[in-house]
């Protein structure tokens, strides 16, 4: 597979606008919301069942998550998360519904690591501001 010539301008040209990558890897990633790595504990829960797992969030936008979670869930279901991160001495959370939007085909079996994207789709009032807030903090960390 071979990559495109960035053809050379002519004095005056105006540089077009193209994609230069090859065909089927996207060069840009065009997300709604930044994503921001950190490692938190996350419990889930599935519609109909009473026991709740442990995960781990992997990195986190104001859209959603990347995760870890010991079983296997297909794509479309819903699943109750909530977050654990400290602000000081305090323990804090962000609770909401999120959906898994996919799922990875190489799952890790023997470690039983399943990894995921999820999309929230809803969250008890005040809840994404403290999300907001706790990305902002984990952003300014990792500019300095």
């Amino acid at each position: 597979m071979g990559f495109a010539k960035t053809p050379t301008l002519k004095k005056g040209e105006k540089k077009e606008e193209k994609d230069m990558s090859p065909k089927g890897i996207v060069a840009n990633e065009k997300r709604k919301h930044p994503r921001f790595i950190l490692e938190l504990p996350l419990d889930y829960s599935r519609k109909g069942r009473k026991t709740d797992f442990g995960g781990l969030v992997k990195n986190a936008s104001e859209g959603g998550l990347f995760v870890y979670l010991p079983e296997k869930i297909e794509v479309g279901e819903m699943l109750k998360v909530e977050i654990y991160f400290a602000k000081g001495l305090e323990l804090n959370t962000i609770q909401g519904m999120a959906k898994i939007v996919w799922a990875d085909l190489e799952a890790r079996q023997t470690w039983k690591e399943h990894r995921y994207g999820m999309e929230f789709h809803s969250m008890p009032k005040g809840t994404i501001q403290k999300l907001r807030n706790l990305l902002k903090e984990v952003g300014d960390i990792q500019k300095s």
